[in-house]
């Protein structure tokens, strides 16, 4: 299938552009059309950018202060009576602190929100790891009713936010704060729930979500001459694309994920639950491991934490290598 990507795929001068801002700006698109969103913010409406709809649509915008439970008991009681409310700020104040009220004012009754989360992962950088949620694909992925979405970049998390409204129950929506490549176009389609084969391989899967996908598409590139990979982008983690995982793992018979996220429960842990149960083949999950990171610039924390394109083109080297010894 044609994604309609950039022509400068693989050009180290391609675009780079904020999730968090396609996000803002997807939300404030969507207020034009439909006059049931109303946006929330807990503190930070410039630098989540719900600031975006607030400068259009002040008379539907709240406020509750630094009181994130508050912000989830509000957002609630407006889905209660008939709106769409979106709940923007940074994702270890979004999903960690008020996570019960998440699960029991809006995942049990099944309340249609979006949460939208800037600031998640270590992407977040010199704020440390405070405010580096790596644990809320875990979190998240876990509660009935919750729909799950990771974009790539700035036109996916646009485009996200926006096929969040039709939905039904709760979404969660995370982005980053640092920009990262922006490979994906205005014409790129976007289906919730569908992954998206982004490169046709035979040797070995790797999949991925947020700002990663592009990193393994650099990944499969330079090692063109050595192996054939095949990219998956895994923007929904729930619903999970059961078949196009299954089919292209019983294909290339070896999968390598990778996210900015707690290897443990995250994307990664997804897939190995599918491919247990389905295609049982060897698999390595690449990310966070299970550890708080560091201060300090998002570029230094890829590099020390492997998650640059060196460090994973390094980790599908030795899968590789570790694989051919089985």
């Amino acid at each position: 299938m044609d994604y309609k990507l950039v022509d400068n795929l693989y050009s180290t001068d391609i675009e780079t552009a904020k999730m968090r801002d396609g996000a803002g700006k997807g939300v404030a698109e969507l207020g034009a059309e439909k006059d049931d969103v109303v946006v929330l913010g807990a503190d930070t409406m410039g630098s989540s950018r719900a600031k975006y709809f607030a400068e259009k649509f002040p008379e539907r915008t709240v406020q509750v202060g630094v009181a994130e439970q508050n912000l989830i008991g509000v957002t609630a009681g407006f889905a209660y009576y008939g709106k769409v409310p979106y709940a923007f700020t940074y994702a270890p104040f979004l999903i960690g602190r008020p996570w019960e009220p998440i699960r029991t004012t809006l995942c049990y009754p099944n309340n249609h929100a979006v949460l939208v989360a800037s600031h998640a992962g270590l992407a977040t950088g010199p704020d440390g790891p405070t405010h580096q949620m790596t644990e809320d694909i875990a979190l998240t992925r876990c509660l009935p009713n919750m729909t799950v979405l990771c974009p790539a970049d700035y036109e996916q998390a646009r485009k996200a936010v926006k096929a969040a409204y039709d939905l039904e129950g709760p979404v969660y929506v995370r982005t980053a704060r640092e920009g990262t490549e922006a490979f994906t176009t205005e014409d790129t389609p976007f289906e919730v729930g569908k992954a998206q084969v982004l490169r046709e391989g035979t040797d070995l899967t790797v999949i991925g979500n947020g700002y990663l996908v592009y990193r393994l598409l650099q990944a499969a590139e330079q090692l063109t001459s050595e192996l054939s990979i095949e990219v998956i982008n895994l923007h929904t983690i729930k619903p999970f694309d059961n078949d196009t995982v299954i089919r292209s793992a019983r294909k290339t018979g070896k999968v390598f994920t990778a996210e900015d996220h707690n290897v443990v429960g995250g994307m990664g842990s997804a897939v190995a639950e599918v491919l247990a149960h389905h295609a049982p083949v060897p698999i390595q999950r690449h990310g966070v491991l299970d550890i708080f990171a560091e201060s300090g610039s998002s570029k230094d924390l890829w590099k020390k934490y492997q998650l640059d394109t060196e460090g994973v083109v390094h980790s599908i080297r030795n899968f590789i290598e570790h694989v051919s010894r089985l």
